[in-house]
C-alpha cells in the first residue's frame, strides 16, 4: 500500500519529536509544580520554561501568558465583561468578525443581547468601516477578529483593526491559533490586547492552549475557580507534560517559519494551478493574503462530503470546508458570511500543507482530483 498523503494540517499537525521528547521527559517527573520541594520546583521550572518561550514568541512578558486546556478554553477565558486597559472604562460589549471560529461565535461570558458581529468582505476580510460603525454606536467593546481564517487562510489587517478599535476605546482579542508558526505574530507589533494559541497547530500536543494578555490589560475572570494556579486566572493542576511539549514546538516552529512558509508558499501555488486547470475550479481568497498553507476551493456541482471520502480513498486526507454537527454537513458559515450561496458553500474542500509535506504529496493530490473530477463533478 503507498504511503497516505496527509493535507489536513489546519485540523491538527503531527507530533514533533522535540514536543515529543519534551513531553517523555516530563512524564518522568514526580512533583506537583505548584509543590515548595525540590520535586514540586523541577516541574514547576518545565512550566515557566515554556511560558518564557511562548512570551517571547509573540512579544509578551511571562507573567502574562495564562495555560488552558486548549484554545477554545482560552478564547472562552479572553471573551469576558469588565476587561479595561490602562485608560478608559470597561468594555460592556463584544462584537466579532462572522467568520470566527466556533468558540468565539459563541461569545464566552457575554450574554447574547450584548453580542454583535462585524462583517466581511467577498474575499473574506474584515470590513473596518463596518466595524468603525459598530464601535461609533454603543459603549466599550471588546472586539474579535481572527489572526487568520482557518478555512480559507484569509489574513486580516489586525494592525489596521486595533488602531480603530483603540481609538474607539474598545479592546482588541486576535485568535492567533492558525497563524503560530505560520507568519509572524507578534502582539506589541499588531497592537493586540489579548491572543489565544493552541500547542497542536503547531506540532505540539493536543490538549494544551494558551491566552496572552497584553501589559496594562486589567479585569480577566477565570472562567475556572478553585486552586490559586496560573496567578489565579486559571485553577487546576498544570499539564505539565502538555505544556512543556507545547513551549518545544514553539520553538522548533519559530526557528523555521521562513524557510517553512516560503516552501509551503510555492507548493500551494502549484496544488492551486494543477485544482484550477479542471471543471471551472474556484479557490477561495486567493485575491488577498493567505496563510502559505491553506488552499479552499470548490467547483460546480461538487460535493464536499463526497469529495473529502474520494480524496480518503485515494490515500489523500483532506478537509471539508463545512462543519459537521451530528454527522450531518452544514454550509460553512465562513463562506456563508463572504456572500457565496448554500450550495457553493456546500461544496468547499479544503487542503492545508505542513513542514513535512513535499512536492510527491502535491503530485499525489492532484492526481486524487483529476480522477475525481471525472467522477464527481456534473456534465
Amino acid at each position: 500500500m503507498p504511503t497516505r498523503v496527509y493535507l489536513d494540517w489546519n485540523a491538527t499537525t503531527p507530533l514533533r519529536s522535540q514536543a515529543r521528547a519534551a513531553m517523555v521527559a516530563a512524564w518522568e517527573l514526580i512533583g506537583n509544580p505548584s509543590s515548595v520541594h525540590a520535586e514540586g520546583r523541577e516541574a514547576r521550572r518545565l512550566v515557566e520554561a515554556a511560558r518564557s518561550t511562548l512570551a517571547e514568541a509573540v512579544g509578551a512578558l511571562p507573567r502574562n501568558v495564562v495555560f488552558t486546556s486548549a484554545g477554545t478554553e482560552a478564547n472562552a477565558l479572553a471573551l469576558s465583561p469588565g476587561l479595561r486597559g490602562a485608560s478608559g472604562g470597561p468594555v460592556e460589549r463584544l462584537l466579532v468578525s462572522a467568520v470566527e471560529h466556533a468558540s468565539v461565535l459563541a461569545g464566552g461570558r457575554f450574554p447574547a443581547d450584548k453580542i454583535g458581529q462585524i462583517r466581511v468582505t467577498r474575499p473574506g476580510v474584515i470590513d473596518l468601516d463596518h466595524l468603525k460603525a459598530l464601535l461609533g454606536d454603543g459603549p466599550p467593546a471588546l472586539v474579535s477578529i481572527m489572526a487568520a481564517n482557518n478555512e480559507t487562510g484569509a489574513l486580516q489587517p489586525i494592525a489596521e483593526a486595533a488602531a480603530i478599535v483603540h481609538e474607539g476605546g474598545g479592546l482588541l482579542h486576535v485568535d492567533a491559533i492558525q497563524a503560530l508558526g505560520k507568519v509572524l505574530f507578534n502582539i506589541k507589533v499588531i497592537g493586540a490586547d489579548l491572543a489565544t494559541f493552541s500547542a497542536h497547530k503547531i506540532g505540539g500536543p493536543k490538549g494544551i492552549g494558551a491566552l496572552v494578555v497584553a501589559e496594562g490589560v486589567a479585569g480577566l475572570e477565570p472562567v475556572l475557580r478553585g486552586g490559586g494556579q496560573e496567578l489565579n486566572r486559571r485553577a487546576g493542576t498544570e499539564n505539565v507534560a502538555g505544556i512543556a511539549g507545547f513551549g518545544a514546538a514553539v520553538r522548533v516552529a519559530l526557528e523555521a517559519l521562513p524557510e517553512d512558509a516560503e516552501r509551503m508558499a510555492s507548493l500551494r501555488d502549484r496544488l492551486e494551478n494543477g485544482i484550477r486547470s479542471m471543471a471551472g475550479a474556484t479557490v477561495f481568497s486567493s485575491e488577498v493574503r493567505r496563510l502559505p498553507n491553506t488552499v479552499l476551493f470548490t467547483a460546480p456541482g461538487l460535493k464536499a462530503e463526497t469529495a473529502v471520502i474520494g480524496f480518503d480513498l485515494e490515500g489523500v486526507a483532506v478537509s471539508s470546508g463545512s462543519a459537521c454537527s451530528s454527522g450531518k454537513v452544514q454550509p460553512s458559515h465562513v463562506l456563508s458570511a463572504m456572500g457565496y450561496d448554500p450550495t457553493v458553500a456546500q461544496g468547499a474542500v479544503r487542503l492545508s500543507l505542513g513542514w513535512s509535506t513535499g512536492p510527491d504529496d502535491i503530485n499525489r493530490a492532484l492526481e486524487a482530483w483529476r480522477k475525481l473530477g471525472n467522477t464527481l463533478l456534473k456534465g
